[in-house]
């Protein structure tokens, strides 16, 4: 009896860890799908999303998910069916949007990429294209479709972030380990997009984009000034060199802002935030949509876990007609 009671108890203790808190669960419930009245009635959302919360924060089989998020096809199954349908994705966006609407989210934007190992579990993915009938499809080929690459060390794959002033992340591309960070810069600020709750188009356009060397380019520089975007990318000392040897032919340096690159870290503080997730930090999935839906479901965690700020009153004071929001 006594033992009962302890193994009970140790049970207890562990049972909520890194699950959906109230609070959390009070923002998302209204945003997922309902029940349309056809077929056998959904199981818990709020069960079944901790069931892939547990299995996201241990990096554990599917099949080996604790009895008490349900049957594991059943968790599977869901996080398959939301990453086809953008479910997740649009979980992302909902809180990014209601954050933006009481002007939370800072835009100073940090741009950078981090790469994670592969489990040999994430390759051997279905290499049949679907145009390809019966012939196989180039295994490398294959591998780049589905964000593999291959380096020194393995399989990996390279998650691109762009996270605002807080360290939250505002967009999410993956790609093969061996891409380089500057030729993925414009799908990073393409996937920027954050709608606005009335009407008018989505905000796509931050204040500042502050990035490392390995971004220091004139197409990125020039595609930023462009858009009407401060760039804060440091020069890279090879550029400079060739700057200088051209003489007055090599023109102007660059405008470089050194007290707010200070702020860069951000995003390095973003990625260890999501690798808390063990299936983040290495990849089990062996489709690479399946990997970029951990992702954004942890993305939308560290969402959740900021202070919900209410929007700010208007004031004013005497003197011209301004007002201050």
């Amino acid at each position: 009896m006594r033992a009962t009671t302890k193994s009970c108890l140790i049970i207890d203790l562990v049972v909520g860890r890194g699950e959906l808190t109230d609070a959390a669960w009070e923002r998302i419930a209204p945003l997922l799908p309902g029940v349309d009245g056809r077929g056998r009635p959904w199981r818990d959302h709020r069960q079944v999303i901790n069931g892939v919360l547990w299995r996201l924060r241990t990096g554990a089989p599917w099949r080996d998910l604790p009895e008490r998020y349900g049957p594991w096809q059943t968790v599977y199954e869901r996080f398959a069916r939301w990453e086809a349908d953008g479910t997740w994705a649009r979980l992302l966006e909902q809180v990014q949007v209601r954050d933006d609407s009481v002007g939370a989210v800072e835009w100073t934007v940090s741009v950078d990429s981090t790469i994670n190992r592969a489990h040999q579990h994430a390759a051997g993915a279905r290499k049949k294209g679907p145009m390809a009938g019966d012939e196989l499809e180039d295994p490398a080929y294959a591998a780049t479709r589905q964000a593999l690459g291959r380096s020194r060390g393995g399989l990996t794959t390279k998650v691109h972030l762009a996270c605002d002033g807080r360290g939250l992340p505002l967009a999410v591309v993956v790609t093969p380990g061996n891409v380089n960070d500057s030729t993925v810069f414009d799908d990073v600020m393409d996937a920027l997009r954050v709608p606005r709750t009335g009407a008018g188009r989505p905000r796509r356009r931050p204040d500042a984009v502050i990035a490392d060397k390995a971004y220091s380019s004139r197409a990125i520089r020039q595609s930023l000034r462009r858009r009407g975007i401060r760039a804060v990318i440091p020069e890279r000392a090879d550029q400079k060199a060739n700057r200088v040897r051209r003489g007055q032919a090599g023109g102007r340096p660059p405008a470089f802002d050194r007290e707010l690159y200070k702020a860069r870290n951000v995003v390095e503080r973003c990625f260890n935030r999501l690798k808390q997730f063990r299936a983040i930090a290495t990849r089990f999935d062996k489709l690479a949509a399946r990997y970029k839906a951990g992702v954004h479901l942890a993305a939308l965690i560290l969402w959740l876990r900021e202070p919900i700020q209410d929007p700010l009153p208007e004031r004013t004071y005497d003197g011209p007609d301004v007002t201050i929001r």
